[in-house]
């Protein structure tokens, strides 16, 4: 969280008083979060996976956070960080053997080595990722998520689940940044492989948009039409199709954070008007 300022101060007869100055963020609220894109709940998810392995390594040692809920975060430009720093602990717990290293959850429990220095090995950052799956993962990767990218989602957020060795934030991360983060791997990752086959044809028609003809989809990026994010035009072509009442889609020159295009669908072409910025593809019917 962004600290912009402090200062000491006697407030009512309390001395060495803090006062912090930090940047505002959005509460946190699931069900609003679910829906949202699956690129934004990704983007969420991806900040947390940073702060976690930042915290695995601060100059501190490992910082593990004792009540990690997700009212103890914010939302601060389409990231999440952390508010609440009250419960952080750097002390990592000491053992004599590994049933000393034990930790107990709701759903499972995990037992970790104990090292040859008396110290349960990663005991802070594996409490901090099984937390984060629990409270954050499971719910906002996996869910309505591009199906070229579900195998790899499945073993990432797998691995954070079961306790596995290579299940930290490293790891997490390093899968993250190499395979879905913005850049050109990107959209190769985005990309539909084995497109389903289909019949119809499509008219290009350039420098055209359809003004009207909106159905509601989910997730959307507007609320009045199906507005989604596409590769390239074989995705979009793919998703009109599992559509029964798209008929057209347009191109538009936006684009989402990770690079993808935002495509508009639409249930006719009956009223085309010009455009420069938009491409527009009409459904062919025999």
């Amino acid at each position: 969280f962004q600290l912009y300022g402090y200062c000491y101060q006697d407030s009512n007869d309390i001395p060495d008083t803090l006062t912090t100055i930090t940047e505002l963020g959005s509460p946190l609220e699931m069900i609003q979060l679910l829906q949202t894109s699956w690129e934004d709940r990704f983007r969420i998810c991806l900040s947390l996976v940073r702060l976690l392995h930042y915290l695995a390594h601060s100059p501190l040692g490992s910082v593990t956070l004792l009540d990690f809920r997700p009212r103890q975060f914010v939302i601060v430009d389409g990231e999440l960080k952390v508010t609440d720093l009250d419960d952080a602990s750097i002390e990592e717990s000491s053992c004599t053997s590994n049933s000393d290293c034990f930790m107990e959850f709701p759903a499972r429990n995990f037992t970790l080595p104990c090292s040859v220095e008396g110290r349960c090995q990663s005991m802070n950052e594996k409490r901090n990722l099984y937390n984060a799956y629990r409270f954050f993962f499971t719910y906002l990767l996996p869910h309505s998520a591009p199906s070229s990218l579900r195998p790899l989602l499945d073993k990432i957020v797998n691995a954070t689940g079961n306790g596995s060795k290579r299940g930290n934030a490293k790891y997490f991360l390093v899968q993250c940044d190499c395979h879905l983060s913005p850049g050109p791997s990107v959209n190769s990752e985005f990309t539909q492989k084995c497109l389903k086959s289909t019949n119809a044809e499509y008219r290009r028609v350039p420098e055209a948009f359809i003004p009207d003809e909106n159905y509601r989809c989910w997730p959307s990026y507007h609320h009045k039409g199906c507005l989604l994010s596409v590769f390239d035009v074989n995705e979009a072509i793919e998703i009109c199709d599992s559509y029964s009442q798209c008929k057209a889609f347009v191109l538009t020159n936006q684009t989402t954070w990770t690079g993808r295009q935002l495509v508009f669908f639409k249930t006719a072409s009956n009223r085309i008007v010009p455009d420069p910025d938009k491409i527009t593809y009409v459904k062919v019917t025999n």
